[in-house]
C-alpha cells in the first residue's frame, strides 16, 4: 500500500356516502376548477378568512341536521380555496423576498461524501484486523453528524485503540496556542494523546508502545489507564480533520509530522479527505521561502491560500518534502468539485477551532490572519474573529471611509466597535472595521488585508507596529514586511508573486484528485 489515492469514480351511512360523492366531485379536474375559481373570487375580493351567516340561519336543530351535508360540503370548498390562495400568496412572497435580498445563501450544488463515508462503504479492507489510531477533532464527522470516532468504534473489521488531537485538542475546546495535555476520554475509555503538547511530532512510544508511554504520565490527572493489551501498538493511523485552506492553519503541519513519524515506525497512514472550504481553485499570497521561514505555521513552500485539500497536500508532502516516505493512502471524497465553497457541498459546518466559527471567517482568514503579526486586534475575543479588526487608537469611521474609497473588489467595510474578552486589548474598547464580503468569487483576501494594513500604517504611523518575527513567519518571507515598511505599492508587490504562483500551480497538478 505505497503512495496512492483511491480512485473516487470506483471508488350515518347516507351522510358518509354524501361526503364521498362530494370529495369525488371536488377532486375532478373540471368541477374542482369551477368550485375553486368561484371560491377564490370571494377570498380575493374581501381578503378575509371569515364567513358571516345571516340571522335567518338560526333555525331549529332538526333542520340543521338535514342541512349537514350542505355545511360539510361548503366547509371543504372554503378550505380548498383558502389553502390554494395561501400557497399562491406564499409563493409570491418568496419571489418578492428573493428580489429584495441582494446576497442570498449559496445553493447546494451536489451533496458530497466525505472520506470517512467512502472508506467505510468501499475500503473497509484497509482496516481489517488492525488496531487503529485516529487523528481527529469535532470536525471528524460524516454527513449525518455522526463522529468518525463513533463510526470506527462500531467496526467489526478493526479496533480503534487511541485518539490523537491537533492544536485545540480532540474536543476542540482549547484556545489557540494553549497546551493540551494527555488524558483518557471518559466516554470512550480511549487514551487521548496531544500532538500540540510536549511534542508536535508523535514519538515512537506514542505509536508502538502505548502502554509504556501512558504510564509516564500522572494518572491522577490523566484518568484510568486502559489495559496494556488493548493499546500495545498502532497498526494503522487515520487522519480526519477539516482544514480551512490557509497555509498557517496548523492542522496540515500536524498531518505532515504524523506522516513522518508513521513512516519511521512503519505504520500505514490514511487520509480521509474533506473539502477545502474556500474552494480548490483560487490561490493567493507569496509562496513560503523554504527552508528559511519554515515553522509549525508553515512547514513547506505553499502559497498563503493554497487551493488544495488535506489529501492532496498529503500526496504533495510525501512525494516532495518528507525525509522518509510514508505508506500513504488517500481516500478521496465523492462528488466534490474544485470550484465548490463549503456551503455548496451539503455538509454541515462544524467549527474547526474556537476562532473559526463560520465559513465567513474562513473566507477572510487568509488575509486577516496577518494582523496576528501586528499590534492591531484581529478580532479574537469577539463573536466575529478575523472579520473584525481594530485598536483603541483607531477611528473606525475614517478607516472604513478610506477603505471603501479604494473600491477593492467584492468587499465593503463598516465602522465597528468591539471589546475583546481575551487576546489583544482585552477589556478595552476598540475602534475599527468589519469586513463584509459581498462577492467571494472576486474578493482577494490577502490583497485586501495588505491594503488594510498599509492604510492603517499611513493613518497611524506612530501607533502601528509589526511583530516582525511572527509577521514574517505568517507571510513565509520578510519581503512583505520590508515592502510595507518602505511604503511601496501593494499591487506591485503582488505582481512579484505571479511567477512563483504560476510555478506552484503547475507543480501541484500532479497531486490534484478532483476537477
Amino acid at each position: 500500500m505505497d503512495l496512492k489515492a483511491i480512485d473516487p469514480k470506483k471508488t350515518g351511512s347516507s351522510q358518509k356516502e354524501g361526503e364521498k360523492k362530494f370529495l369525488k366531485k371536488i377532486n375532478s379536474s373540471k368541477s374542482g376548477e369551477k368550485f375553486g375559481n368561484e371560491a377564490r373570487k370571494i377570498v380575493d375580493k374581501y381578503d378575509r378568512y371569515e364567513i358571516i351567516l345571516p340571522a335567518r340561519f338560526s333555525i331549529c336543530s332538526q333542520r340543521l341536521n338535514n342541512l349537514w351535508p350542505l355545511f360539510f360540503s361548503l366547509s371543504l370548498l372554503i378550505f380548498w380555496a383558502l389553502n390554494s390562495s395561501g400557497c399562491a400568496r406564499e409563493s409570491k412572497r418568496q419571489e418578492q423576498e428573493k428580489e429584495r435580498v441582494s446576497v442570498v445563501p449559496a445553493v447546494v450544488k451536489e451533496r458530497i461524501k466525505p472520506g470517512i463515508e467512502v472508506l467505510l462503504e468501499k475500503h473497509r479492507n484497509l482496516l481489517k484486523g488492525r488496531k487503529i489510531g485516529l487523528i481527529t477533532n469535532p470536525t471528524g464527522i460524516d454527513s449525518y453528524l455522526v463522529s468518525t470516532i463513533e463510526r470506527l468504534r462500531s467496526l467489526s473489521e478493526g479496533q480503534l485503540v487511541a485518539l490523537y488531537g491537533p492544536e485545540h485538542g480532540v474536543r476542540g475546546n482549547a484556545q489557540a496556542g494553549e497546551y493540551v495535555p494527555f488524558y483518557v476520554d471518559e466516554k470512550y475509555g480511549l487514551p487521548v494523546f496531544s500532538l500540540y503538547g510536549q511534542s508536535l511530532k508523535p514519538p515512537q512510544d506514542m505509536l508502538l508502545r502505548l502502554d509504556e508511554f501512558m504510564r509516564s504520565f500522572d494518572t491522577t490527572e490523566a484518568g484510568k489507564i486502559p489495559e496494556p493489551s488493548m493499546v500495545k501498538e498502532i497498526e494503522v493511523m487515520l487522519f480526519d480533520l477539516q482544514d480551512v485552506g490557509t497555509r498557517v492553519y496548523t492542522y496540515i503541519a500536524t498531518m505532515a509530522y504524523a506522516m513522518e513519524a508513521c513512516a519511521e515506525a512503519g505504520i500505514p497512514f490514511i487520509v480521509l479527505d474533506r473539502p477545502n472550504p474556500i474552494n480548490g481553485v483560487m490561490m493567493e499570497g507569496p509562496v513560503l521561502k523554504y527552508p528559511e521561514f519554515s515553522s509549525f505555521i508553515g512547514l513547506y513552500p505553499l502559497p498563503l491560500r493554497h487551493g488544495m485539500t488535506a489529501g492532496e497536500l498529503a500526496l504533495l508532502f510525501n512525494e516532495k518534502y518528507l525525509k522518509k516516505k510514508t505508506r500513504l493512502t488517500v481516500i478521496p471524497m465523492e462528488k466534490w468539485k474544485r470550484e465548490m465553497w463549503f456551503d455548496e457541498t451539503g455538509l454541515p459546518w462544524v467549527i474547526p477551532s474556537p476562532n473559526m466559527p463560520t465559513l465567513d471567517t474562513a473566507t477572510v482568514y487568509p488575509g486577516q490572519v496577518l494582523f496576528e503579526g501586528t499590534n492591531v486586534s484581529e478580532g479574537r475575543g469577539t463573536t466575529r474573529p478575523f472579520e473584525l479588526c481594530g485598536a483603541p487608537w483607531i477611528d473606525g469611521y475614517e478607516l472604513a471611509k478610506e477603505m471603501n474609497r479604494l473600491g477593492l473588489p467584492g468587499v465593503r467595510f463598516r465602522e465597528a466597535w468591539f471589546t475583546p474578552t481575551f487576546s489583544k486589548y482585552r477589556g478595552e474598547l476598540c475602534g475599527g472595521i468589519q469586513i463584509h464580503v459581498l462577492d467571494r468569487n472576486v474578493y482577494q483576501p490577502v490583497r485586501t488585508s495588505l491594503v488594510l494594513i498599509q492604510t492603517i500604517k499611513k493613518m497611524y504611523p506612530e501607533k502601528f507596529k509589526f511583530h516582525e518575527t511572527y509577521f514574517d513567519k505568517i507571510m513565509g518571507t520578510d519581503e512583505v514586511r520590508k515592502w510595507l515598511e518602505a511604503g511601496r505599492d501593494v499591487d506591485e508587490l503582488i505582481a512579484r508573486w505571479s511567477e512563483e504562483l504560476r510555478v506552484f500551480a503547475s507543480e501541484r497538478q500532479a497531486f490534484l484528485l478532483y476537477k
